[in-house]
């Protein structure tokens, strides 16, 4: 669409985006973690980028994430009762707090409700209604 020898001058694409209504914005993130069913890919250092058109926002994240298997990460410290039960089953300390203020139950019913239902939330909540 665009040809021609070394690309575009950064601050005429803004200019036409801007005229597209296409805001786009740099974000400065410290952090960005991308969990997976099987792992997280964390980016301790990436550029954010935040694009806004026509209503929906798209990020784009540029960098060299460190891979990690899934329960590797603090939070699965928080969840440690679930290993307890004998149970490998690891529930998410958020997902605990989620299920609990969503239905009034303590902590540790709603730990339960999620293992039960292998960390699916909705399950879990639908359990404890």
């Amino acid at each position: 669409m665009f040809g021609g020898g070394g690309g575009m001058n950064p601050r005429k694409m803004k200019q036409m985006m801007e005229q597209m209504g296409i805001d786009m914005e740099d974000i400065d993130a410290e952090e960005v973690i991308i969990r997976t069913p099987d792992e997280e890919l964390v980016f301790t250092d990436a550029d954010v980028q935040l694009m806004e058109a026509q209503g929906q926002k798209t990020y784009q994240v540029v960098g060299d994430p460190e891979t990690r298997e899934r329960g590797e990460s603090g939070a699965a410290d928080d969840a440690g009762d679930a290993d307890e039960s004998g149970d490998d089953t690891v529930v998410d300390a958020d997902d605990v707090e989620i299920v609990a203020m969503r239905t009034g139950v303590d902590e540790e019913t709603a730990r339960e409700a999620l293992e039960a239902n292998d960390g699916d939330l909705a399950d879990a909540v639908d359990e404890l209604e």
